[in-house]
């Protein structure tokens, strides 16, 4: 766990800096329903979303994992730009952390085109020098292992390094690889949810992270 000054946030993408919900949730629901209309409900996708699509559709059709991903796929790149949405106040405060020196770094368990265009649509993407997608990894979230390439590159430490999610593959991402963890509230699966996994501190908005740096940061000088 980290026991040094915040000086890295690594931060996952999906449900947690943009607003992929919806696109996730009609992709799930375009591709499983594809052959048996009304079979699954927004309901029961929200399990699905977090893992990589192949860990999912594993759950669902071990003999079709490839169709369901690209037909996933190729729905979901149809859509991206009209169903993704900002979250409030998230653009700001990446702004105030790069601006204010922090080293940032996105890991997430999309592929990397897919990551690239999302930050892109949603003015993010001069703020991250690196990027981990699934295409960098051999292992995913909750592992360890990508978040410990995003922060070789960076050249930090997990002593020195916080993990900003909404998820519990983030959560215990974090855990697993040393750093602090940070739950944001506005998660599709919800704050009780996140709140099972015991993240270091649960965000209600992506400007509180910068207080909780600011004041853990006091802390350890």
């Amino acid at each position: 766990m980290a026991t040094k000054p915040i000086t890295t946030v690594l931060f996952d993408l999906d449900g947690t800096l943009i607003n992929t919900n919806e696109l996730i949730i009609s992709s799930f629901l375009h591709t499983l329903n594809f052959d048996e209309p009304n079979r699954y409900t927004r309901e029961d996708v929200l399990p699905f979303m977090g893992p990589p699509l192949e860990d999912s559709f594993m759950q669902v059709a071990p003999d079709r994992v490839q169709e369901l991903v690209d037909r996933y796929r190729a729905f979901n790149l149809e859509k991206h730009d009209e169903l993704v949405t900002a979250f409030e106040g998230v653009e700001e405060a990446v702004q105030q952390l790069h601006q204010n020196g922090y080293k940032l770094a996105i890991v997430s368990t999309k592929i990397g085109n897919v990551v690239l265009k999302g930050l892109k649509l949603m003015n993010l993407d001069s703020y991250f020098d690196v990027v981990i997608s699934l295409d960098e990894v051999t292992h995913a979230k909750p592992h360890p292992e990508p978040l410990l390439k995003a922060l070789e590159q960076l050249g930090s430490t997990p002593e020195e390094a916080i993990m900003v999610g909404d998820n519990h593959h983030d959560i215990e991402g974090g855990q697993n690889a040393g750093t602090l963890t940070a739950g944001v509230s506005w998660s599709a699966k919800g704050r009780d949810y996140l709140e099972k996994f015991n993240p270091t501190v649960i965000l209600d908005d992506m400007r509180d992270l910068i207080a909780f740096i600011e004041t853990y940061n006091r802390e350890k000088n």
